[in-house]
Protein backbone atom coordinates (compact mmCIF):
# COMPACT_ATOMS: atom_id res chain seq x y z
CA UNK A 1 0.00 0.00 0.00
CA UNK A 2 1.09 3.64 -0.78
CA UNK A 3 0.88 5.85 1.61
CA UNK A 4 -0.49 9.40 0.17
CA UNK A 5 2.22 12.15 -0.23
CA UNK A 6 0.55 15.97 0.89
CA UNK A 7 1.64 18.16 -1.41
CA UNK A 8 3.48 20.92 0.03
CA UNK A 9 2.07 24.58 -0.38
CA UNK A 10 5.35 26.87 -1.19
CA UNK A 11 5.24 29.95 0.90
CA UNK A 12 6.12 32.80 -0.89
CA UNK A 13 7.37 34.56 2.08
CA UNK A 14 10.13 31.78 2.80
CA UNK A 15 13.33 33.37 2.82
CA UNK A 16 12.48 36.59 2.81
CA UNK A 17 13.33 39.20 5.57
CA UNK A 18 11.66 42.30 7.02
CA UNK A 19 13.98 44.34 5.00
CA UNK A 20 12.76 43.32 1.41
CA UNK A 21 9.18 43.38 3.01
CA UNK A 22 9.91 47.06 4.05
CA UNK A 23 10.84 47.63 0.38
CA UNK A 24 7.80 45.90 -1.32
CA UNK A 25 5.60 48.51 0.94
CA UNK A 26 8.00 51.67 -0.24
CA UNK A 27 8.56 52.69 3.52
CA UNK A 28 12.17 51.51 4.01
CA UNK A 29 13.67 54.43 3.82
CA UNK A 30 11.18 55.83 5.91
CA UNK A 31 11.72 53.11 8.78
CA UNK A 32 15.11 53.66 8.66
CA UNK A 33 14.96 57.50 9.22
CA UNK A 34 12.63 56.77 12.33
CA UNK A 35 15.31 54.59 13.55
CA UNK A 36 18.15 56.43 13.32
CA UNK A 37 15.74 59.31 15.12
CA UNK A 38 15.10 56.81 17.76
CA UNK A 39 18.78 56.26 18.69
CA UNK A 40 19.81 59.73 18.21
CA UNK A 41 16.87 60.55 20.53
CA UNK A 42 17.63 58.28 23.02
CA UNK A 43 21.66 58.84 23.44
CA UNK A 44 21.09 62.35 23.92
CA UNK A 45 18.32 61.85 26.32
CA UNK A 46 20.91 59.52 28.25
CA UNK A 47 23.74 61.53 27.93
CA UNK A 48 21.47 64.64 29.56
CA UNK A 49 20.15 62.28 32.98
CA UNK A 50 23.81 61.97 33.12
CA UNK A 51 24.78 65.24 32.91
CA UNK A 52 21.49 66.10 34.94
CA UNK A 53 19.88 68.28 32.57
CA UNK A 54 16.45 69.12 32.50
CA UNK A 55 15.00 70.38 29.01
CA UNK A 56 14.75 73.73 30.22
CA UNK A 57 18.78 74.01 30.75
CA UNK A 58 19.33 71.73 27.40
CA UNK A 59 16.99 74.66 25.29
CA UNK A 60 18.86 77.44 27.15
CA UNK A 61 22.22 75.69 25.96
CA UNK A 62 21.45 75.30 22.36
CA UNK A 63 19.80 78.88 22.47
CA UNK A 64 17.18 77.25 21.56
CA UNK A 65 13.09 77.03 23.19
CA UNK A 66 11.69 74.17 24.89
CA UNK A 67 9.38 73.55 22.32
CA UNK A 68 11.77 73.26 19.59
CA UNK A 69 13.84 71.10 21.99
CA UNK A 70 10.25 68.59 22.52
CA UNK A 71 10.38 68.26 18.30
CA UNK A 72 13.85 67.42 18.52
CA UNK A 73 13.32 64.73 21.33
CA UNK A 74 10.60 63.53 19.54
CA UNK A 75 11.60 60.51 18.05
CA UNK A 76 9.06 60.53 14.79
CA UNK A 77 9.84 63.81 13.74
CA UNK A 78 12.77 63.16 11.38
CA UNK A 79 12.88 66.58 9.78
CA UNK A 80 15.46 68.48 11.89
CA UNK A 81 18.09 69.68 10.48
CA UNK A 82 21.73 68.34 10.59
CA UNK A 83 22.78 71.76 12.59
CA UNK A 84 19.70 70.88 14.67
CA UNK A 85 21.28 67.65 15.47
CA UNK A 86 24.80 69.24 15.85
CA UNK A 87 23.98 71.54 18.46
CA UNK A 88 22.07 69.07 20.23
CA UNK A 89 25.20 66.81 20.69
CA UNK A 90 27.50 69.55 21.35
CA UNK A 91 25.35 70.67 24.27
CA UNK A 92 25.98 67.56 25.88
CA UNK A 93 29.47 67.54 24.80
CA UNK A 94 29.38 65.06 21.92
CA UNK A 95 29.76 65.14 18.03
CA UNK A 96 27.93 63.41 15.08
CA UNK A 97 29.29 61.67 12.27
CA UNK A 98 27.29 60.79 9.07
CA UNK A 99 28.65 57.85 6.61
CA UNK A 100 26.38 56.59 4.04
CA UNK A 101 26.54 52.79 3.46
CA UNK A 102 25.83 50.27 0.82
Amino acid sequence: MRKKVKKRIKNPHRGSNFEDFLKEENILEEVDLIALKRVFVFEIAEEMKKLNLSKNKMAKIMRTSRSALNRILDPENTSISLNTIGKAARAVGKRVELKLTA
